[in-house]
């Protein structure tokens, strides 16, 4: 429908999982809505909160059915700006997702009620000529308020200090604005106090002169540097740089973990603390960091892969720091990889962005022989440590105890013996993997996935670390009544009993989900480890990502051979990433390192090149396999996914929607299980769409979705589409 000259309807986004804008029309009495202003709608017999997506001059619903917008929030300006729109726009585009909801994620979830205004502008509090005399006074009986005093002697506060030095500040401040001794004020943008860093090497000060001639204009820049090569160092004299400019910075690193060591870091060398978002925040610390960005008044953000959206009034430079983590791919709903659009919101921008790793991934090597990327390689230890040795541990005809072997305990005792500290990795939580009968066989399967329950001995239970399943252990055989069970495998508890019963005198600390599921956790462990003597750190791949451990000197890896026959041609990438990530925690702080690989294929001659010439030459001896096996980056991707309790309805709409793929170009393979078929009691297939161009794959999936949409089938399955999916 055309509508009368002068006329538009406004498209608005609203948080429900269908592939289109929504129009209405302009409340009575308002000719325009900005884009980016939240608006509250009706909608089937309820009213939404939506955002205006654009406007149009045609609809195409007839007159009649047009609503009016109900209510406008945001009058003053856009909640989101044109840039932040532009980016979001094209996310939905690309990936394939429902609009309202790329939109919606990119909100704090205060912000996703109406009820919820944007915080006002920042404010600071400053003593008045009255408080500065009080404070020359004695302070008699109101000793709380005469130290609230104190604390703004030095010069104005805002809310985040105060909180932290009184968590009752609030009534404390009342009462002393009350008798004028303090005034609030509009709060200044924080400065920097910049303390000298350590000297850099050649390679840092090549990589930093590269970097920085590229600030205030658009550049990718791939900062390769192995772990303990001083890359952290160089965000930092990039990050003061910026600061001193007058523009902010964005940092995202994958973890939550992360962040506490980034934030001392930060603020003891820059004399400013990082404003943090992040899921482990409240609602209304989330909010306040939002607006704070929004504002300009947060200069330096860190945050994890829902940061990448916060909104910034001078941007300058944006960091993602262990670039290769899949957690920077959102797995579930809106299916996006963090680092491509980090990369694409940059290009926006016109800024620069650093994606720093010691091992980047395939996608991104290739990105950088092709010139696309600046390449920056940091291939010395700032600190001039010798990278670690490497020794594999054949468990062929070996016996082990517990997961390990006796030569490599003999290592560890050794290690110990010197007053240094060992990391035993094992990417597997749990007592046991198994818990199996030894007289017929039978083991303990989860009811719901095709998978095996954990055996949790402390706890006395079995769980499923897929869905969440529950039991208690058994204790005879629940098949034939024998006497027999016992567990097969190891998991970081077996490992943790082993070596404390070995070396009791020695202090152990486990590192794993189940041990710290509480917040703060992790950095308080993480405390003790670094200001103790010798130990040993048991964990999982938590202990794998940027932490520094300047005592350890011994990295056992207990057993990574699943990699190396696994159906994911991305499962040797992932693995090399990860021994590799691994190993650097060892020899970091002068102390010579060795790393112990156990395994079952000691000669594999991908584990030989990763060991002899490094990960780049192994990465690029992958690429070259991916390359004659035409797979990603020389290939695009995507995966039609579909699930459902019944395999009949998924193979039913996966073979419908095959048959209406159309593609001059591309080829679509399937339907084929997921790595794991049954999870959570439904069936899951997919499809793959994969073409060498990557415009004809997003020219095909447009075409080809409005056609899965309308199958008889879609409404009895689950399905969803993973553009450049990363797991399977």
């Amino acid at each position: 429908m055309n509508l009368p000259p002068g006329q538009h309807v406004l498209q608005v986004a609203l948080p429900v999982p269908l592939p289109h804008l929504f129009d209405y029309l302009l409340p009575e009495g308002m000719d325009q809505v900005a884009r980016g202003t939240r608006v509250v709608v009706p909608f089937q017999k309820r009213t939404l909160l939506g955002v205006v997506a654009g406007r149009s001059a045609q609809s195409t619903l007839p007159a009649s059915r047009l609503l009016r917008i109900d209510k406008v929030l945001d009058n003053c300006e856009p909640l989101l700006n044109e840039e932040l729109m532009k980016l979001l726009s094209w996310c939905w585009h690309y990936y394939k997702h429902a609009p309202g909801e790329v939109v919606f994620n990119a909100l704090p979830p205060s912000l996703r009620r109406a009820s919820v205004e944007l915080p006002g502008p920042s404010v600071q509090y400053r003593l008045t000529e009255a408080g500065e005399a009080r404070l020359c006074e004695p302070p008699g009986q109101a000793r709380a308020q005469f130290a609230l005093l104190e604390q703004l002697q030095a010069g104005p506060v805002n809310a985040q200090r105060l909180r932290a030095w009184n968590k009752g500040w609030t009534r404390l401040l009342a009462r002393v604005r009350e008798r004028g001794w303090v005034a609030e004020e509009a709060a200044q943008c924080p400065g920097i106090t910049p303390v000298p860093g350590p000297e850099l090497k050649a390679g840092q000060h090549e990589a930093l002169r590269a970097i920085s001639s590229d600030l205030g204009r658009f550049r990718c820049h791939l900062l390769d540097g192995i772990t303990g090569s001083g890359k952290t160092e160089i965000y930092l004299q990039l990050i003061q740089q910026v600061l001193e400019s007058g523009r902010q910075v964005l940092v995202l690193v994958p973890e939550i973990g992360l962040t506490p060591q980034l934030v001392r870091r930060f603020s003891k060398r820059l004399g400013l603390s990082p404003s943090l978002y992040h899921s482990g925040l409240s609602d209304g610390e989330r909010l306040a960091t939002w607006s704070a960005a929004r504002s300009g008044h947060a200069r330096l953000m860190l945050g994890t892969r829902s940061a990448l959206f916060l909104p910034m009034n001078k941007p300058g430079l944006i960091i993602m720091d262990e670039s290769h983590d899949a957690s920077f791919k959102q797995q579930d709903r809106f299916r996006f990889s963090a680092r491509d659009v980090a990369v694409k919101r940059a290009a926006d921008l016109g800024i620069a962005i650093v994606l720093g790793t010691a091992t980047p991934s395939l996608e991104t090597i290739h990105n950088a022989a092709q010139d696309r990327y600046s390449w920056s390689r940091l291939r010395e230890r700032a600190t001039g440590a010798r990278p670690p040795s490497w020794r594999v541990q054949d468990l062929r005809q070996q016996a082990s105890k517990g997961g390990l072997a006796e030569p490599v305990l003999q290592s560890i005792a050794q290690t110990l013996e010197r007053g240094e500290q060992v990391l035993v990795f094992l990417n597997r939580r749990g007592y046991a993997p198994v818990l199996m009968c030894h007289d017929c066989g039978w083991h303990a399967a989860c009811p719901r996935c095709d998978s095996n329950l954990t055996w949790h001995r402390s706890d006395r239970v079995l769980i499923c670390h897929h869905c969440g399943h529950r039991r208690g252990v058994p204790s005879i055989c629940p098949d034939c009544c024998a006497d027999a069970l016992q567990s097969a495998g190891a998991g970081t508890q077996q490992l943790e009993q082993l070596l404390t019963q070995r070396f009791p005198s020695f202090a152990l600390y486990r590192f794993d989900r189940d041990k710290l599921a509480h917040k703060d956790a992790f950095e308080k462990l993480y405390q003790r480890v670094r200001s103790g003597g010798p130990c040993i750190l048991v964990g999982t791949q938590m202990l794998a990502k940027g932490h520094h451990f300047p005592l350890v000197t011994l990295v056992v890896i207990v057993d990574l051979d699943q990699a190396l026959y696994s159906g994911d041609y991305r499962a040797m990438e992932r693995m090399g990433q990860l021994m590799t990530q691994v190993a650097g925690r060892a020899g970091r702080e002068g102390r010579p390192g060795e790393v112990i690989l156990q395994t079952h294929h000691p000669n594999h001659p991908l584990l030989e090149s990763l060991f002899t010439s490094g990960y780049e030459t192994f990465a690029r001896e992958l690429l070259a396999e991916r390359q004659l096996a035409g797979l990603p980056p020389f290939s695009f991707q995507a995966a039609l996914r579909a699930e459902a309790v019944d395999r009949k309805p998924v193979m039913g709409f996966l073979e419908e929607a095959r048959s209406h793929f159309n593609s001059a170009t591309g080829r679509i393979h399937g339907p084929y299980p997921a790595q794991m078929e049954r999870k959570q009691g439904r069936l899951r297939w997919y499809l793959l769409a994969q073409d060498r161009n990557r415009g004809a794959l997003q020219s095909a999936l447009d075409s080809w979705l409005p056609q899965v949409r309308s199958l008889p089938l879609a409404r009895q399955v689950r399905w969803s589409l993973d553009v450049d999916p990363q797991q399977f």
